[in-house]
């Protein structure tokens, strides 16, 4: 990949992974904000569990693909985050505790779906580390007819937002999981949060959209670099980005 690179091959190699991470970002970083708010962190980890187990099942038990796939990751993560909408009630302790134990449970069960298959560990590491730089602009198409309403609401009717938060969740938990991995939804929704949790409003929305540009683009280069995988690679550049994001910004609102 470095001869690529060096050829000038960079833009077009990267360009349909940087679309599908910054598509990815545009609607996780106001979710990762409510998540934070909430005080359900791992909400994102089981519910992209619960959909990624949805899929891979679809596909190994009944040969679904595609749409049909699709559609089985989506009623997965709705049937989740419902029920965990409704546990809110008893206690943001009793939520988090079946949020966590749902997410082994979903992790068990996608390692038992492919207990017989040869390639059942390459699916699993598929599942969890994604496969970013392999993304294509169909697929990119197709993601940004769904993220775009779901963005349009999360930005600009924050009060429906929050009303119909697990659902909007759950739409767009399914489609990322599937493009990006479970590790990187994790990444993309939480550490841009913790990076612009002290600012309020437009200004934490753009501090989280910052955190994750310079992520995004910056791992997928080093990736491509360094020949090391792109979906673990960008998560780490996340929890850099997010700690370097997070102190230039306690820097700024200092000299204010």
């Amino acid at each position: 990949m470095n001869a690529a690179f060096l050829s000038g091959g960079m833009p077009g190699l990267i360009a349909p992974a940087l679309a599908a991470g910054l598509l990815v970002a545009a609607t996780h970083v106001p979710l990762g904000r409510e998540v934070l708010k909430r005080g359900i962190v791992f909400l994102d980890l089981a519910v992209a569990q619960i959909a990624g187990l949805g899929a891979v099942a679809a596909g190994a038990l009944f040969g679904w693909d595609g749409f049909g796939a699709q559609a089985a990751a989506f009623v997965c993560a709705l049937v989740a985050a419902l029920l965990f909408a409704r546990l809110e009630k008893k206690g943001q302790t009793v939520q988090e505790a079946f949020i966590g134990c749902a997410f082994v449970m979903a992790a068990s069960l996608a390692i038992l779906v492919f207990a017989g298959d040869p390639h059942g560990g390459e699916e699993i590491s598929n599942l969890m580390a994604g496969q970013i730089l392999w993304v294509g602009w169909a697929h990119i198409g197709f993601a940004l007819l769904v993220y775009t309403p779901i963005a349009a609401i999360l930005l600009f009717h924050p009060g429906t937002a929050r009303r119909f938060f697990y659902p909007l969740f759950a739409a767009s938990i399914t489609l990322s999981v599937q493009m990006v991995g479970v590790y990187l939804v994790f990444a993309s929704l939480i550490l841009p949060a913790l990076a612009s949790a002290e600012l309020e409003g437009r200004r934490g929305l753009a501090a989280g959209y910052l955190t994750a540009f310079i992520a995004v683009a910056g791992g997928l280069v080093f990736s491509v670099l360094t020949d090391l995988p792109s979906g673990p690679v960008v998560v780490c550049a996340y929890a850099v980005s997010a700690l370097l994001c997070k102190t230039v910004f306690a820097k700024i609102r200092a000299l204010q």
